[in-house]
């Protein structure tokens, strides 16, 4: 499991609320269209689910480089707070 760090946004009143993070339907999109987006990834079938900023990735990957890119390609997408890796790499 690797923690990542929230995004954090600056307004330009000190006193204004954050913007919300993207949950729900919105982060499991743009988790989806992530992956998708990816070419090391291309022809997996992966499987995730969303909750409350956490991601937790699934499935089966060819190769330990493509496990990591599963990885990589959330890192730092909006709303994403945390991703729990558990695809499996089979020869």
């Amino acid at each position: 499991m690797l923690p990542l760090h929230p995004t954090r946004t600056h307004s330009a009143s000190p006193d204004a609320a954050p913007e919300p993070t993207p949950r729900g339907p919105v982060l499991h999109d743009r988790v989806s269209q992530a992956i998708a987006a990816n070419p090391h990834l291309e022809g997996r079938r992966l499987r995730f689910e969303t909750s409350n900023g956490r991601v937790v990735l699934q499935g089966v990957v060819r190769t330990y480089f493509q496990k990591q890119m599963a990885q990589e390609a959330l890192r730092g997408l909006e709303g994403v707070a945390e991703i729990e890796n558990r695809l499996e790499v089979t020869w």
